[in-house]
């Protein structure tokens, strides 16, 4: 391997510790390799940052090893006033570069194919889409929360005879929110108190509505349902504050905004996910197919001896 970099870092990243070599010498002779370990408690992390910026190490190379590498990755960031090279690699990646010798350490192979220029660091976006993508994805968490809490209602009222979601399309609007508390506060409904409680449309259906919930729910059954609507509550409440969140800090992508929301079948939700996912420098991917594979929107392509095999 010829070597580029005289001075570069490798990180063996493992749940507890972090093993790093730093590789000096001039290029084309043999470098001279110092290993040493941290821990990854932040005192250790920021002990680490030190020794780098001691050896004045602006290269340095580190696995993707599940989400171990992030609290390294942003104590390292703004090394030498953000002038360093991070390069997150792709396990699978180095495993393919031949020639790793038994008895190297992985912090000092790391270092190795650093120097000689021979990994390629996967796609890391700015810390300010980073943490804009933090909210995007706990929305999309919250909001799975929250389907999940309907359909535990929606089955629990199946459960005590009472059929809602067989004439009313959303249980949890207007009409059959108001249906629901009723049967928390009273046990069951009559149809007075039943119309009352539709709006607009519904009405129309109130004979097979009433069919639907003429039953009663006991004591245990009625505080069971409360403590289930309250929690949907909750999860509801919450995911307001995220898009009050997630709102907040959109303003600084009103233009992408804009532009993403022109393509037809993108509304301001996936647009905003779209720009958490892979920012607003499109110059870090090559070319349009990088972006799609990265994405991964390019379908295999799994063919021998002119026999397509299906991929499962």
């Amino acid at each position: 391997m010829n070597d580029l970099l005289e001075r570069c870092c490798g990180l063996d990243v493992h749940k507890d510790i972090i093993v790093a070599c730093i590789l000096n010498g001039p290029v084309g002779k043999p470098a001279k390799s110092e290993i040493r370990e941290f821990s990854t408690l932040i005192p250790g992390m920021q002990d680490l940052k030190a020794w780098i910026a001691s050896e004045d190490c602006h290269f340095v190379a580190m696995e993707s090893t599940g989400i171990y590498w992030q609290p390294i990755y942003e104590t390292l960031e703004d090394s030498f006033d953000g002038d360093i090279s991070l390069l997150v690699v792709n396990a699978r990646h180095m495993k393919n570069v031949p020639g790793k010798k038994t008895d190297m350490r992985d912090a000092q192979w790391i270092a190795t194919l650093l120097r000689a220029g021979l990994l390629n660091g996967s796609f890391i976006p700015d810390k300010e889409i980073r943490e804009f993508r933090h909210l995007t994805r706990y929305r999309k968490s919250v909001i799975h929360d929250t389907t999940s809490q309907k359909n535990r209602i929606e089955k629990f009222l199946q459960s005590s005879g009472f059929r809602l979601s067989t004439f009313i399309s959303d249980i949890f609007g207007a009409s059959g929110r108001n249906i629901i508390n009723y049967l928390i506060e009273h046990g069951q409904i009559d149809k007075t108190h039943l119309n009352e409680c539709l709006k607009t449309k519904t009405r129309h259906k109130i004979n097979e509505i009433m069919i639907a919930v003429n039953g009663t729910l006991s004591l245990h059954q009625r505080t069971f349902l409360k403590m289930l609507v309250s929690h949907l509550d909750v999860l509801n409440s919450h995911l307001k504050d995220v898009e009050a969140s997630i709102n907040a800090e959109i303003n600084g992508f009103s233009s992408e905004m804009t532009i993403l929301s022109s393509i037809p079948g993108i509304a301001e939700t996936a647009a905003a996910s779209i720009i958490a996912e892979i920012g607003i420098d499109m110059s870090r991917f090559k070319t349009a197919e990088h972006i799609c594979s990265w994405a991964g929107l390019s379908p295999g392509n799994n063919e021998s001896a002119g026999k397509k095999k299906e991929l499962r």
